[in-house]
């Protein structure tokens, strides 16, 4: 009997399905979805606004280990609460004067390199990502003979604040781990945005983003180093934002 004979083709239908968190290919019940593909739909989307509503907490997501070790901190933006957060982004872009100063007192400033983090749009993003992150982040900049600088959390965070840091501390690259706005696949994808001596006014235009950081997206040691690698090419080059390419890998197969 043949080695084919032997092994069963695999059904590409469940093939596909593997490989994406998508709701395709998964049968129908007339025009509607079938109860259990329904119900986790629901629940997705119950998870997803749990994650934005949520607020994050320094203790429990990083824990005294890591608060001690980093001397994690507490800042906030202008927005108030996180309803407002979520009705103004404009107030999420600034630092109030209480955290202007508390960062000023509390950070050294002209670091290579600087971690904020943003509580963004997804608590469980923050809790589930950041942590391990921030420690490799921390590791791979000792290697390469980087000042690391003094990282703390950023509540009602967007992504402009990097201009309100960059303006106080005067880093070289400024990484800040955010929470993404959660979808029905995951509520805990996190986003690197960076950018090279932020300043007042500097827009999406002068700033690199890595996405989709998360178990089934791009991971922990693979953001870490291409978060490394753009700021390597950000202090050759003296800028970053959309005149800085990044070289990625080829891709590899989807199926297989």
């Amino acid at each position: 009997m043949s080695d084919n004979e032997l092994s069963p083709t695999p059904n590409p239908l469940e093939l596909a399905r593997e490989h994406t968190p998508a709701r395709v290919l998964v049968g129908r019940a007339g025009p509607a979805y079938r109860t259990g593909t329904w119900l986790k739909l629901r629940e997705d989307h119950a998870t997803a606004r749990d994650a934005v509503q949520a607020e994050t907490d320094l203790l429990s997501a990083f824990g005294i280990d890591r608060i001690a070790n980093y001397l994690l901190f507490n800042a906030r933006t202008r927005a108030t609460s996180k309803a407002e957060y979520l009705l103004r982004p404009d107030l999420g872009r600034q630092l109030d004067d209480d955290s202007r100063k508390l960062i000023a007192e509390r950070c050294p400033t002209a670091r290579d390199l600087q971690v904020v983090i943003g509580d963004g749009l997804s608590a469980t993003a923050v809790a589930t990502q950041a942590p391990e992150l921030l420690d490799n982040l921390q590791s791979a900049a000792i290697e390469h003979g980087w000042s690391f600088g003094q990282p703390f959390l950023v509540r009602y965070c967007r992504v402009g604040v990097m201009n309100d840091v960059g303006d106080l501390l005067n880093p070289s690259v400024i990484v800040l781990l955010i929470g993404e706005r959660p979808g029905l696949a995951t509520a805990e994808s996190l986003s690197a945005y960076m950018a090279f001596r932020p300043r007042a006014g500097h827009t999406d235009a002068d700033r690199n983003l890595i996405s989709n950081i998360h178990a089934r997206g791009i991971g922990l040691e693979e953001a870490t180093r291409r978060a490394i690698a753009f700021a390597e090419q950000f202090r050759v080059a003296n800028r970053s934002g959309v005149t800085v390419k990044e070289v990625l890998s080829a891709a590899p197969a989807v199926l297989g």
